[in-house]
């Protein structure tokens, strides 16, 4: 009776101790993962970028930044981004940068292409995906940029020259982390051309001799990026915009596709593949007085670093 009274009180101490461990065990696992989710929430700021340099084969159709049809070039890509979210707000901000060089046989060594984009967007969420919004986006390139027509050198644009200045406020709807669609139908777009000698001609529909012109209309812009794994990235734009003070059924379009995949640390592959349509960019036709679809399609193979 004393040999079974004793082995009850050891079975029952060993019991509660162990019991004792495993809820403290349990407790501190909960503390460490409520502490990880605090962190994860208050963390308003997300970052980073991706930079790349390839060897590039490029085909160019009706291109005003100007280049050759067909080319072979050393083509360099930065994407910056930094994106905001506290409570109601969002700040979304991204920076592109495209510059490339290209060597062909016939016209020698020259600048092939070059654009600048930065975008940024303030949000207040009205519920969970949809936000009111306002937009500001300016789009240009750096340096001086050439046509070919028939071998023969033109000068067609330069920095600011033209720019594209945009403000506009509207609707930001956001039915995924990857996808994004704005609208607004009250956007005021200004277009301006400030070399003399561009302007001088009247050119992307700014008045003989004016250095800017004011549009107001309709303006929409998606924008898509998805994480396929940590290799495959794509990202996507698309911009639609209608001036409804001169022909507003013809809507000036701006498209960019980039889809990278990586084959090693740094070493990637791309494909970009880029589409402008504007009523007012007249440089293209037998006359080299109209309207055009400018398609610019680049593949390379070349080194990538994301931070």
């Amino acid at each position: 009776m004393k040999k079974g009274l004793l082995l009850f009180f050891v079975f029952t101490y060993l019991t509660t101790a162990a019991q004792d461990e495993t809820v403290k065990k349990l407790k501190g696992e909960a503390d460490r993962n409520i502490k990880k989710e605090a962190d994860t929430s208050g963390k308003v700021w997300r970052k980073g970028g991706i930079y790349g340099i390839n060897i590039s084969q490029g085909s160019l159709s009706n291109w005003a930044a100007g280049g050759d049809n067909f080319s072979l070039s050393v083509n360099s890509l930065l994407n910056l981004f930094a994106f905001y979210k506290k409570e109601k707000h969002s700040w979304d901000n991204t920076f592109d940068f495209n510059l490339g060089y290209v060597n062909t046989t016939s016209l020698g060594s020259r600048k092939n292409d070059d654009r600048f984009d930065l975008l940024s967007k303030y949000g207040y969420a009205l519920n969970p995906k949809l936000n009111v919004a306002g937009l500001f986006n300016l789009r240009s390139q750096f340096f001086k940029g050439y046509i070919f027509p028939d071998n023969v050198k033109t000068y067609s644009s330069d920095f600011m020259a033209p720019g594209y200045l945009l403000l506009s406020a509207g609707l930001d709807y956001k039915p995924t982390k990857n996808l994004s669609i704005f609208f607004s139908p009250a956007t005021a777009r200004w277009v301006i051309v400030r070399d003399t000698a561009l302007s001088n001609k009247g050119l992307y529909g700014v008045e003989p001799g004016k250095k800017s012109a004011l549009e107001f209309g309709g303006f929409a812009t998606i924008n898509y990026l998805k994480e396929f794994n940590k290799n495959v990235t794509y990202k996507g734009r698309l911009d639609l915009f209608s001036n409804y003070r001169n022909k507003p059924q013809n809507i000036d379009v701006f498209m960019s596709n980039i889809l990278s995949a990586k084959l090693g640390k740094v070493l990637a592959v791309t494909w970009s593949l880029d589409i402008i349509y504007d009523d007012d960019v007249r440089l293209f036709g037998s006359g080299k007085n109209s309207p055009g679809t400018q398609i610019k399609s680049l593949v390379g193979l070349g080194l990538q670093v994301k931070f």
